[in-house]
């Protein structure tokens, strides 16, 4: 035990002579190498110097939302790996059509339910090359009718140039001359329609790509493991207000949400609608289509059926993936519903307590999905008959692989928001530990002079616009203790600015970079940064609008916004009522 101790007092020594000389160094030259190498050792010094420091941050990326987060991952991989997601989008699309105003509705609506179960980069990376194949059959189609129109009118110029009557040599020198400047005419003409007709598919596929990379933006605020933000809400008020009687959980953020992203969804859809298609609602829905526009749809429903096609019928990995995945949604919303008590209440429940979370259900599917073949396990009596009898050394069972294997996983699970996670909670922790929190709360006290809703406006304003330069994550990690601890000194329901900002850190609609949907959209090369600008920051207004709508209506009842509860109060906030 001596030992031990003398051997780690050499060791802090050992480090404490090292931060010395880095120090040292520092104060007579000052090279970026040299600040990051004595960062480096710092850190790695508070490491052996405090083994309690590192047992408590490694807790930190061991939290019930991070495992909520790799479980919802694990199930989206099987989905994608099956091509499940792209089985649902084409059906969907079927279903509704290819009239531009529906056309752009449907990618909506389709992209936006697949980034509520799957990440927001993955729908967006599968529906866009989609949409650009629809929007090529249609681009293709208008150019043919637009050729056999151009040389039906060339065709009767010539018949009404062979009617003419003769006239004198000179008269019919003349009309060479005039023909030909009719040709003209008619080549400029040509060359104008074309033009028309490349600048109306570029502006479409500009309104296409948006409304794809938007609507996954949208559709991840609907359920918990839709985006980062979404757990990382969960994952602070759990540490901040340990008592809070898990208030926020999929069912009631579902009821919350749901309907925030339908509004938005609408509402985003119509402003594109009249960005890019105009105000003609009529011709958008295909009311007032001729001959050519209805052969225009046919060729591109056509494309989207054989790519419904070379799926083929549905497998039994597809079937089994299927299954599990509603079972998975069922089993979330019936464990504790909130208005009826759920089947968690009495399963695995002690002392009141229940020990059963929506991380441990969507890790009990998950885990299933590692054991379930992907094919129906087949007798081999019937092959065994057929065969010469052979040793039993020598006879091999065939192992049918599962629905999931830790392979694919690996490969496709974003271990990075994992860490960032992780790293959040402990920053979290840190500010909270160390009084940050707290003090930055109290210094925003002077709002408890404004009403309550100018409040959450405000702040959802400021969380729009910063999300634009930073990830959606980092916002919400960096925003929402400071916003816990100013609820609590101005005596305001936590979650009345919580939820609204962590919706709003969803709304990154401006830039390229302000979210991976966006960058994918942008890569096309069809998209210019003003043309992303003026779209998106209309939409953030309305965005912001909207759900402060949700919050001061719906969200009141929900969450009981009226009153400040009494799992936050602190030695703070004890005068609160």
């Amino acid at each position: 035990m001596n030992a031990g101790f003398s051997s780690g007092s050499e060791t802090k020594g050992k480090l404490l002579a090292v931060l010395d000389a880095c120090s040292l160094h520092n104060s007579v030259s000052d090279p970026p190498s040299a600040n990051v190498f004595s960062l480096t050792v710092w850190l790695l010094s508070l490491t052996v110097l405090s083994p309690r420091f590192l047992l408590q941050v490694c807790r930190e990326y061991l939290k019930d939302t991070n495992m909520l987060f790799v479980g919802g991952m694990m199930v989206a991989i099987a989905v994608e790996h099956w091509n499940l997601h792209k089985r649902i989008a084409l059906r969907v699309l079927l279903i509704i059509g290819v009239r531009p105003a529906l056309l752009i509705m449907g990618f909506m609506s389709v992209t936006a339910f697949l980034s509520m179960w799957i990440s927001n980069t993955a729908s967006t990376a599968m529906m866009i090359p989609i949409a650009q194949a629809v929007l090529e059959q249609l681009h293709k189609s208008e150019q043919d009718t637009s050729s056999v129109g151009h040389v039906a009118e060339s065709i009767n110029k010539a018949f009404e140039l062979q009617e003419v009557p003769d006239k004198s040599d000179a008269s019919q020198e003349t009309q060479k001359q005039d023909n030909r400047h009719v040709l003209t005419v008619e080549e400029e003409e040509k060359l104008k329609d074309v033009k028309q007709l490349e600048e109306k598919h570029l502006t479409f596929c500009k309104g296409m790509s948006l409304s794809v990379c938007y609507s996954a933006s949208i559709g991840g605020i609907a359920t918990l493991t839709g985006t980062t933000p979404n757990l990382v809400l969960k994952g602070q008020m759990d540490q901040l207000f340990p008592t809070n009687n898990n208030v926020v959980n999929f069912a009631s953020w579902f009821m919350f949400a749901f309907p925030t992203m339908l509004l938005l969804l609408a509402i985003s859809w119509i402003w594109l609608q009249i960005m890019f298609l105009g105000f003609d609602f009529r011709k958008n829905f295909g009311c007032e289509g001729n001959a050519s526009m209805k052969a225009k749809q046919k060729m591109a429903y056509r494309v989207i059926k054989d790519e419904h096609k070379k799926l083929g019928p549905m497998r039994f990995a597809e079937i089994a993936v299927t299954v599990l995945f509603f079972l998975l949604v069922v089993l979330w919303f019936t464990r504790d519903p909130g208005f009826i008590p759920g089947w968690a209440t009495n399963v695995f429940n002690k002392n009141g307590e229940s020990y059963v979370t929506d991380a441990t259900v969507v890790i009990f599917i998950s885990l299933l999905m590692f054991l379930i073949p992907s094919e129906i396990p087949t007798c081999l009596c019937h092959n065994r008959a057929q065969q010469a009898p052979q040793q039993d050394s020598t006879r091999q069972i065939p192992v049918l692989p599962a629905l999931l294997d830790w392979t694919t996983v690996t490969q496709k699970m974003p271990w990075n928001i994992v860490i960032l996670l992780g790293g959040g909670f402990a920053l979290a922790k840190g500010s909270e530990e160390s009084g940050l929190s707290e003090w930055l709360g109290s210094k925003l006290t002077p709002l408890q002079n404004i009403s309550s809703p100018a409040i959450a406006l405000l702040l959802c304003l400021l969380v729009a616009t910063f999300t634009e330069c930073t990830s959606n994550a980092a916002t919400t990690t960096l925003f929402l203790p400071i916003l816990a601890s100013m609820a609590q000194a101005i005596c305001l329901n936590p979650l009345y600015v919580m939820l609204p900002c962590t919706l709003s850190s969803s709304l990154a609609f401006m830039l390229p970079v302000a979210t991976p949907p966006n960058a994918i959209a942008f890569s096309y090369g069809q998209l210019k940064v003003t043309d992303m600008a003026k779209a998106g920051c209309v939409l953030n207004l309305l965005g912001v609008l909207t759900i402060m709508l949700a919050i001061n209506t719906w969200g009141y009842p929900l969450f009981d916004l009226n009153h400040f509860p009494v799992w936050a109060n602190s030695t703070s906030a004890a005068s609160c009522k």
